[in-house]
């Protein structure tokens, strides 16, 4: 009897204990619920659609409705349609994201994503109004986009500063994924300055924070109630949450956004180098220590870095005082100094350490140069030129356009296109100028391998490219 006394006596003291620890856990977890209180009313709900022209048969034959799958299994997209050959018809497709307030005057910031090619904008306040937005900019290449709305007065969420996150802090997102408005998931950060292929001007925050489709553009917040990021991309595999996703740091998002109401667009400094990495058997030959920097491949010879010095072969390891670690770091620093500004470079060269100051240009397409005949090619990540009579009759061809810029991380760059290329043909379609080359890639399928042949030190070769 003694024996049970003692047992249930030491059972009951465990059970406390345990009680006791899970409660002390639990007061040690972040409390979420003012944080979404005060912030809810500041996230907005985005719809965007926009008509496609689609040419061969209508698929949604059946009373306007989509052709079931099991019909497209057995007969794909050329579906016999019931009133025989269709012509080409218009599709409207609609989208869902999410953004935050930024001005109680009405401006709010989302993903470039979100909103590209929309023909309308819709974002729905916490109230539940609905009212049409005005694209004031986009920026691709950060991934951050501006709207405007009809509206004062308005619940206008705090920033903070990204650049003081550590990795472990806990974060929130509020946002609309699958179309659920003001959902909130939470997490912490898992890394920062984190650098994506094709996103070479962004240092992203990696966390663990569940980001679905709808989730885009909607605003991560740290335990103070303070936006630091905006939620733009996941990896998956599977087309959901899998433990990694991706927000732009509020600081690079405002200064994108300062430039887009304020010009429409932005510009970013240009170094005018081909850039690639410094490999361990590299800096060796070098005389470096430590495989970091980026190693200049080429120079563009009237671009700023070969004015101002610069030589191929010369390794930039650091950039007004900010050390780059990788290659990926470098087109991010000189991306944020407004062109026009002198920045100085932290440069090994023949096994010696220098210093050099160069005054940075502006990306080719920024200049409004129509001489030079420039054009950056968003999608494919690269800036163009027309091509002389002269390199014509040389070459024996009778268009084409030349490769100025190839930008790092981009498509074209993970295609292999260096400056100098001379691209004759896209996709079995002769190329003469820069805005026959827009019209192609703008009409290129998505995910699928693109051949574009091209001319590189006098020889005709093939490169194979692939859109996302």
């Amino acid at each position: 009897m003694k024996r049970s006394v003692v047992s249930y006596s030491l059972w009951l003291c465990m059970m406390t204990l345990l009680v006791l620890g899970q409660s002390a856990h639990a007061q040690n977890l972040p409390d979420f619920t003012a944080l979404v209180e005060d912030a809810a009313p500041g996230v907005v709900n985005i719809s965007t659609s926009r008509t496609i022209q689609r040419s061969g048969p209508d698929m949604r034959g059946f009373g306007g409705q989509e052709i079931p799958e099991i019909f497209r299994h057995f007969f794909g997209d050329s579906f016999p349609s019931p009133h025989g050959d269709a012509p080409n018809h218009s599709e409207e497709r609609q989208s869902l994201g999410s953004g935050f307030v930024i001005s109680a005057d009405g401006y709010v910031m989302t993903n470039a994503h979100v909103v590209q090619d929309a023909d309308e904008i819709l974002v729905r306040l916490n109230d539940r109004r609905e009212l049409a937005a005005e694209l004031v900019g986009s920026d691709p290449q950060t991934d951050v986009a501006l709207l405007k709305i009809d509206a004062n007065n308005l619940p206008v969420l705090n920033l903070g500063n990204s650049d003081e996150l550590k990795v472990g802090e806990w974060v929130a997102a509020i946002g609309s994924p699958f179309g659920f408005d003001h959902s909130v998931t939470a997490g912490i950060v898992s890394a920062i300055n984190r650098t994506l292929p094709r996103d070479a001007y962004v240092p992203f925050i990696q966390t663990d924070v569940a980001i679905n489709p709808g989730n885009s553009g909607g605003p991560l917040f740290n335990l103070d109630g303070e936006v630091v990021g905006i939620n733009s991309q996941i990896f998956t595999r599977s087309g959901g949450f899998m433990g990694l996703s991706f927000a732009i740091p509020i600081n690079v998002a405002m200064n994108v956004a300062d430039q887009l109401r304020e010009d429409g667009h932005v510009n970013r400094g240009w170094l005018g180098v081909m850039i690639q990495p410094v490999s361990r058997d590299l800096a060796e030959s070098f005389g470096m220590q430590d495989a970091i920097g980026a190693l200049i491949a080429d120079l563009d010879p009237d671009g700023p870095a070969a004015q101002g010095g610069l030589q191929a072969g010369d390794v930039i390891t650091g950039v007004n005082g900010e050390e780059v670690d990788r290659s990926s770091t470098l087109p991010r620093l000189i991306g944020r100094v407004a062109p026009g500004s002198d920045v100085s470079l932290t440069v090994m060269r023949d096994g010696q350490q220098i210093e050099e100051t160069v005054e940075l240009g502006s990306w080719p397409d920024a200049e409004q140069d129509g001489s030079q005949g420039s054009n950056e090619q968003v999608r494919l990540g690269v800036s163009v030129g027309e091509l002389d009579g002269e390199l014509k009759e040389r070459l024996g061809i009778s268009g084409g356009v030349e490769v100025h810029q190839v930008e790092a991380g981009s498509v074209a760059a993970e295609a292999g296109l260096l400056p100098g290329d001379i691209l004759v043909s896209v996709d079995h379609k002769s190329v003469s100028s820069a805005d026959e080359l827009m019209s192609i890639v703008e009409e290129l399928p998505s995910d699928r391998a693109i051949p574009v042949r091209l001319y590189r030190d006098g020889r005709s070769l093939f490169v194979a490219l692939r859109l996302e």
